[in-house]
């Protein structure tokens, strides 16, 4: 069954108009007609299964025939990053991470950043493919480009990954499921002052393996030690 993405539908109705763009590509492009089933998720755990009844390319109308909810995790992925200068490695990263489980990505600006803005609309739309592809149920949370201070004035405590030389704890050893947050940095890496800023808010230092990663590279494989973390108890 064909799955669409609609964050307005509402689990009381009966029935729900689509918008006009998905309605001109359901219609138009895939060429689906009356009393064909389609699928919509809203990115908050509902899972919708419908059928087409008004099949125009403008106002696609579709019954709800069956709705399955799923329920939110307790357990809370955040991944804190700086967007890389070829926003392509950006995109990578957030539709690879959408796919394995990531729920909060924030992009923040630090001394070394090379890239000062962001086009959200785009990476949200990279999410909500690769919500999709994956069939993830939930829509990763992502928050616009602010400064390492103000990131960490309101998310004190967490994890922070730099490549300065100093003691560095394993990440089993201080990752917590819920409220933690994993700062990582551009490809010059944080400041120290930027470091000494989020040691001083909580954030403890972590080794991400011997390699130094890039980037993008870095971010994911946080969110994938985070993501086996939680899967293992």
């Amino acid at each position: 069954m064909r799955l669409f993405y609609d964050p307005n539908i509402d689990p009381k109705a009966i029935s729900h108009k689509l918008s006009e763009e998905e309605s001109k590509h359901i219609i138009k492009v895939l060429r689906m007609s009356l009393h064909d089933t389609l699928a919509i998720i809203d990115g908050n755990g509902h899972y919708f299964e419908t059928k087409i009844i008004e099949a125009h390319p403008k106002r696609c109308t579709v019954e709800i025939i069956s709705i399955d909810v799923a329920e939110a995790s307790n357990d809370w992925i955040h991944i804190a990053v700086c967007p890389t200068k070829q926003i392509d490695r950006t995109e990578w990263f957030i539709e690879k991470a959408t796919e394995i489980g990531v729920d909060e990505i924030s992009f923040i600006s630090s001394k070394n950043s090379e890239r000062v803005n962001l086009k959200l609309e785009r990476l949200q739309k990279k999410a909500i493919s690769a919500m999709k592809q994956s069939k993830r149920r939930f829509l990763p949370k992502i928050n616009d480009l602010q400064s390492i201070k103000t990131f960490l004035d309101t998310n004190p405590n967490g994890l922070l990954a730099h490549c300065y030389e100093s003691k560095k704890s394993q990440f089993e050893a201080v990752y917590q499921k819920n409220n933690c947050p994993i700062l990582i940095g551009p490809e010059g890496d944080f400041s120290e002052q930027e470091v000494e800023m989020a040691l001083e808010k909580g954030y403890k230092t972590i080794t991400l393996g011997k390699n130094r990663l890039r980037t993008e590279t870095a971010a994911l494989y946080a969110c994938m030690r985070a993501k086996i973390n939680i899967d293992n108890g």
